[in-house]
């Protein structure tokens, strides 16, 4: 059996990849705060924290580490909780549609998109945490619901309210969230769509069209945060 994106159904419907990305966060975190002896301001004195944090002048000197790491870290209790919460709700849902190598790549793409919006346009600011990634998801279950021809406006509303969110509070990485929204829901508009629109028919031309797609838009990420950190260089 097959799922909607082209994915061999798993035999089980346990989310090992959305537990697993939520287990290292908390690792990570857990690791910040015993190294800054502080379980609300993690990020003052830990080493982790200071070598991993999202800053584009030092992944312009070569600390590419920063653009994955990053994506592990969290400003205090409260931003992880909201991340590793909202990652759960939306990743138990997308991860048997997608399949789990799928949807760990649409993941990885929005945290690069969000990086590579930072690099762009956030470069003095010191970015962590899984937000951008998580807007990838919120995207990314956007288009599974129209793939599904299911009603998306609960996933619109919830979106559009967190954007405003983004634009009205300090200290939220604005172009982080975007960034990932926009990597999220392309990488899942290749996976779920662009096999039916090349007209791919076959399990196997759905599923190669599907990967093409991911490894593209990965490259064009990546290729993104290094055209800003030869600029920033």
């Amino acid at each position: 059996m097959r799922t909607a994106s082209g994915a061999v159904a798993a035999r089980s419907a346990t989310p090992f990849v959305t537990y697993v990305l939520i287990a290292l966060n908390v690792v990570v975190y857990a690791i910040t705060a015993a190294q800054s002896r502080s379980l609300m301001a993690n990020e003052r004195g830990s080493a982790l924290f200071i070598d991993w944090v999202m800053y584009p002048p030092a992944v312009a000197a070569g600390e590419w580490f920063r653009v994955v790491g990053s994506g592990f870290l969290h400003y205090g209790l409260i931003h992880l909780l909201l991340n590793m919460f909202a990652l759960y709700i939306v990743g138990r849902d997308i991860e048997p549609v997608l399949g789990r190598a799928r949807y760990l790549a649409v993941y990885l793409i929005s945290l690069f998109g969000g990086s590579a919006a930072v690099m762009f346009l956030a470069q003095d600011n010191l970015t962590a945490g899984a937000s951008g990634a998580v807007y990838g998801l919120f995207g990314a279950v956007t288009v599974i619901l129209l793939r599904l021809r299911q009603n998306p406006n609960s996933m619109l509303i919830l979106i559009g309210i967190n954007v405003f969110i983004s634009f009205s509070l300090p200290g939220i990485s604005l172009w982080g969230h975007l960034g990932g929204l926009a990597a999220g829901t392309l990488a899942t508009l290749g996976v779920m769509f662009l096999p039916g629109w090349l007209r791919a028919r076959t399990p196997e031309q759905v599923r190669t069209v599907g990967v093409i797609a991911l490894v593209v838009l990965a490259s064009a990420t990546l290729a993104l945060i290094g055209a800003a950190a030869m600029f920033l260089g």
